[in-house]
């Protein structure tokens, strides 16, 4: 679980998620070779790196964790602003998260939101299953957070709530 209490603090940890894809980066431009056996090493090898705990793992797997952590971080950006009351975030998003939910607040049950990037927000009904999730839940103030390419702006998206949980696209 990570812990942020200003701007600085998501900026740091972004920060570390940044040097994470450039190690990985670094890695690509120096491989050489059968065009396949790149994408075998990208998926099968542990040539990649978590992008805040930075143990190997493959660069598939980087990918989908990159963009987690940086969805929950510019989440919690915005949370800050929204709720300077809230002591600061918990974050642990993913499947194997040590929370209920992916960002929390530091003061318990005022602020509890789920994050995810994806193509289209409705892929694999994440985005309801949030919704979803998050109705059930007894924070004062609930959202959910993604990322996708059709949405390109940080704002929040009235057209996609129910329940009285705000939906915002942020910019990763």
């Amino acid at each position: 679980m990570l812990t942020v209490s200003s701007v600085s603090d998501v900026e740091l940890q972004l920060a570390i998620v940044r040097e994470a894809a450039a190690k990985t980066q670094r890695w690509i431009k120096a491989h050489e070779g059968e065009p396949l056996a790149l994408l075998r090493a990208l998926k099968f090898e542990a040539v990649g790196c978590h992008p805040i705990a930075n143990h190997a793992l493959n660069v598939i797997e980087q990918i989908n964790q990159t963009f987690t952590y940086a969805v929950a971080l510019e989440a919690a950006r915005e949370l800050l602003v929204l709720h300077p009351d809230a002591g600061g975030f918990h974050l642990a998003p993913g499947a194997h998260a040590s929370q209920p939910l992916d960002v929390m607040s530091v003061r318990d049950g005022l602020v509890g939101a789920e994050t995810f990037a994806a193509v289209k927000p409705n892929n694999n009904s994440k985005l309801n299953g949030d919704l979803k999730k998050l109705a059930g839940r007894l924070e004062v103030h609930r959202y959910v957070f993604f990322a996708s390419p059709l949405y390109p702006q940080l704002a929040r998206q009235p057209q996609l709530e129910q329940d009285g949980i705000h939906v915002w696209s942020v910019v990763v």
